[in-house]
């Protein structure tokens, strides 16, 4: 299985001795032309990975903003194949910066997987998240994504113990996801000091890097965890500018990287003076 930029990122990385800014987009939101200008821009705004939400009607592991993109995407015609035009849209201007797309298992099941799996890395993602698929589950999805080099990457939680990471991390590449708090996106947020042991009992059990995501919207925030983890992924706190960008008629794309540059600025001087984690 090649899960080869993905890989070579977190490497990159690890020699710079700085964790990676992952920011998260919802595909078509608020619109699939200025989506896929979002997408073009977010690797020169500091953007290491991106995380590319595929629109879903009932998106449960979401918060309010992310739930509104989603319908915002939907209302605008955005689909699934959609998102993977997107995606080989993106990949026509970048061949380095990886691609995950997050979202949920219905889609895929309609789909099929093994078509899925095919597709996806033609069009140029490099991994998969899928929110509400638990390992018991998704071995034929593992099989299918395994066959065309796309990384399936699990979640972990607080509520995780250790008994349940041997089986989270059971063919995970890539990375893995650590959810920081307890409930949905954009609600509650992120400490540190709280997150720092779990990331290290995940880094240890599944032997890969460990992105935090969940509870992370402030450029100061965003540089704490940057502090203990691998990657710092930020969604909700993206996903918010384009609506309020929307609302008050503003450049929407502008705004968005905007936001991404601080974001990035703080995660890239986050360990600056300090111990490589």
């Amino acid at each position: 299985m090649s899960t080869s930029r993905i890989d070579a990122r977190f490497a990159a990385l690890k020699a710079e001795g700085r964790a990676a800014f992952v920011a998260y987009v919802m595909a078509g939101d608020p619109d699939a032309a200025t989506a896929a200008a979002i997408l073009a821009g977010l690797p020169g705004a500091g953007a290491d990975l991106i995380e590319l939400g595929f629109p879903f009607s009932d998106p449960m592991a979401e918060g309010p903003p992310i739930q509104r993109a989603a319908l915002r995407a939907l209302e605008k015609g955005m689909t699934l194949k959609g998102t993977l035009e997107l995606v080989r849209g993106f990949r026509e201007g970048d061949q380095t910066t990886p691609i995950v797309l997050m979202g949920y298992a219905n889609l895929l099941v309609t789909w099929g997987f093994t078509a899925f799996a095919r597709d996806a890395a033609e069009a140029g993602v490099d991994g998969l998240i899928v929110v509400d698929l638990p390992p018991e589950e998704s071995g034929p999805l593992a099989d299918a994504l395994d066959a065309a080099g796309v990384s399936l990457i699990r979640l972990a939680t607080p509520t995780t113990d250790d008994e349940r990471m041997k089986v989270v991390v059971r063919r995970t590449s890539g990375f893995v996801y650590y959810v920081s708090v307890a409930g949905v996106t954009g609600v509650k947020e992120a400490n540190a000091a709280a997150v720092a042991p779990h990331v290290a009992r995940v880094r240890k059990a599944s032997g890969l890097p460990v992105a935090v995501g969940f509870g992370i919207r402030t450029p100061e925030r965003a540089a704490e965890i940057a502090r203990v983890a691998d990657a710092v992924v930020v969604g909700s706190a993206l996903v918010d500018e384009i609506a309020e960008a929307v609302e008050m008629n503003e450049d929407v794309t502008r705004r968005v990287l905007s936001k991404a540059d601080s974001l990035a600025k703080a995660v890239r001087s986050a360990r600056v003076g300090q111990t490589t984690v």
